[in-house]
């Protein structure tokens, strides 16, 4: 069976999009706000279908409403706007028609090419200038931690700032660059310590000590105003 289409749903806060997914692990109907786009997630056992879905949203309307409600307000990558790189406000300066380009410069970040690609293009920026810094400093931690990096690569997950595969591959959301330095610092010593302890145990957890001094502060930073960083873009 497969998942019903999106639809859009009227709660007190306003209009919200419903997505509908279907996992075969799923033994209830679960909700779960998604915060880049301000989203609804509904996951449906094999066997359950929309109407279960809407009784339970309507039954949770007031939760979902506050959940949506309380989001960050949005901030879009156009002419003018102010976002944080590395917790610093920049501004985006559209520099007009001409090649398809954006960079960093000083507290701005500078782009040209067509209007309409104006976001796709910052964004291209932003993920780069996020995996070159991140590979600098997870190969200096890397180093101390003696232990190799077989690739690593940015992406944008949207519950995972980091991840650490079995291969010795890293990944990071490129939203971790909007972070201030500190916060990157211990995302990226956190997934370095993986490479040698895959789990969360005593030693992982020494190791990411030796590596940043910023745990307690960043994590409680990322849970502060993580939701943020996914409303950007």
């Amino acid at each position: 069976m497969s998942a019903p289409p999106p639809e859009s749903m009227r709660f007190a806060h306003g209009r919200a999009q419903i997505r509908w997914r279907r996992h075969a692990a799923a033994r209830r109907i679960c909700l779960r706000i998604e915060p880049r786009g301000g989203v609804v997630i509904v996951t449906l056992p094999l066997r359950r279908g929309r109407a279960a879905g809407l009784a339970l949203l309507r039954h949770h309307a007031a939760w979902v409403s506050a959940c949506l409600a309380a989001l960050p307000a949005a901030t879009v990558l156009a002419d003018g706007a102010r976002i944080p790189l590395g917790g610093r406000a920049h501004h985006i300066r559209y520099l007009g028609a001409g090649r398809t380009r954006a960079r960093i410069a000083g507290r701005e970040i500078l782009v040209s090419g067509a209007p309409e690609h104006l976001a796709r293009t910052v964004r291209a920026c932003l993920r780069a200038e996020a995996r070159r810094r991140f590979t600098l400093l997870a190969a200096r931690k890397a180093a101390r931690a003696a232990v190799p990096i077989a690739r690593l690569v940015v992406r944008d997950p949207s519950t995972r700032w980091g991840s650490c595969a079995a291969d010795g591959t890293l990944a990071f959301s490129w939203r971790l660059l909007l972070a201030p330095a500190f916060v990157q610092d211990y995302a990226v010593a956190h997934e370095v310590a993986h490479l040698r302890h895959m789990d969360h145990g005593a030693q992982f957890w020494s190791l990411v000590d030796e590596l940043s001094r910023h745990r307690k502060s960043a994590a409680h930073w990322l849970a502060t105003h993580g939701t943020g960083l996914l409303r950007v873009g």
